[in-house]
């Protein structure tokens, strides 16, 4: 039994990790903090807090005087560390954020944890798991091999530059203090519970609601997808039998342009309307309501700055060292994506409603038809 920390754990991957970790180790006792900004949502954790399965604990990572009550009070031997500001788009507009939550909380979350596990003498068995992303090591020519764990780093927004600051604090207090503490570089991920800022839930409830879906530039930049679920089960894998010090890059394996994920999703939800006849009075403004396709809704606009081309992943090591192998392929995962996105649209409407609705706005309401 272990006492575990989970930060971020409202977040998209946060949340799914908590689901993940409570059905694969039921004895472990999870305390799970989140800041609770625009991003977050407790919905799907509420049973859980409801039957004290877990603690919902809601501050934040750069709160000291909090970290520390929690290490004293729990005893915590793993961390999973998940808090971040995520979207680049965001970064883009308000980079200050992103280097107090990334850089400046993953360091008071690091100090607290040393000096509590020095104390305790525990710096032997206890694990910290830093959850970090491929966006670190730049961008890839079409032609270029994956992103391995040796790759150079080579951020190329606000975003990536605070989660590559952050990595190299964990790896700086692994060589220094003899931190206890593990790296994950992951792809894109999707799945449920994703806030509707990312690409494939914005597209989703785009097409659904009949809105324009707006490609950056001519929609060719690539990335590697990977489904949360295969992701969680690396994070724990990884927490578990990783050695600690080292980086563990995961990826799916499905390397798709935009322009094809897009067309996939408007390709899925018309077959969803032509083999379910309810979804049209649902989403009477959806093309497929009335037999059409949802690829009418496809419009390119004008890049955004810093776009990266292309991300990919070499996984190799996560399989051969701990035989961690993404388990769900993307046509799969897209087709149940959207089908949870069908079936939970309050949950949508309500994180959608307010400053989501400003956000958009704020992003895309300038940008030009290209």
């Amino acid at each position: 039994m272990q006492s575990v920390l989970i930060t971020g754990g409202a977040g998209f991957i946060g949340q799914n990790l908590v689901h993940a970790w409570r059905a694969a180790q039921p004895a472990d006792r999870l305390t799970i903090v989140d800041a609770m900004t625009y991003a977050a949502n407790v919905r799907s954790l509420e049973p859980l807090i409801a039957d004290r399965s877990i603690e919902f604990v809601k501050g934040d990572i750069g709160d000291a005087a909090l970290m520390q009550r929690l290490f004293d009070e729990h005893k915590f031997s793993r961390v999973a560390h998940l808090a971040a500001e995520s979207h680049v788009d965001r970064s883009i507009s308000d980079p200050e954020a992103f280097l107090q939550t990334n850089v400046l909380g993953t360091f008071t979350l690091l100090k607290t944890a040393l000096d509590f596990w020095r104390a305790a003498a525990m710096l032997d068995t206890a694990r910290f798991l830093h959850v970090s992303t491929d966006e670190v090591y730049g961008s890839l020519g079409p032609a270029d091999p994956a992103f391995t764990e040796s790759s150079p780093y080579r951020p190329n927004s606000p975003y990536a530059a605070s989660k590559a600051s952050s990595d190299h604090l964990v790896r700086a207090f692994v060589a220094t203090y003899g931190m206890p503490a593990l790296i994950t570089n992951c792809s894109n991920n999707y799945g449920p519970y994703q806030h509707p800022e990312k690409l494939i839930p914005l597209m989703i409830i785009h097409a659904l609601e009949g809105k324009p879906l707006p490609v950056y530039g001519d929609g060719s930049n690539v990335r590697d997808w990977l489904h949360v679920s295969d992701h969680c089960d690396a994070l724990m894998n990884v927490i578990e039998r990783g050695r600690t010090g080292e980086t563990y890059n995961v990826g799916g394996g499905n390397e798709r342009n935009n322009r094809d994920v897009v067309g996939l999703i408007c390709d899925t939800i018309d077959a969803a309307f032509a083999s379910d006849t309810r979804l049209a009075a649902r989403f009477p403004t959806c093309p497929a309501a009335a037999a059409g396709s949802c690829r009418t809704l496809i419009t390119y606009v004008t890049d955004r700055p810093g776009h990266d081309h292309r991300y990919a992943i070499d996984a190799t090591k996560l399989a051969t060292e701990l035989g961690s192998r993404c388990k769900v392929d993307f046509e799969r995962g897209l087709k149940q994506t959207v089908q949870w996105y069908l079936d939970h649209e309050t949950w949508w409407r309500d994180v959608t409603s307010g400053a989501y609705k400003a956000w958009i706005d704020k992003n895309y309401g300038f940008r030009r038809a290209v």
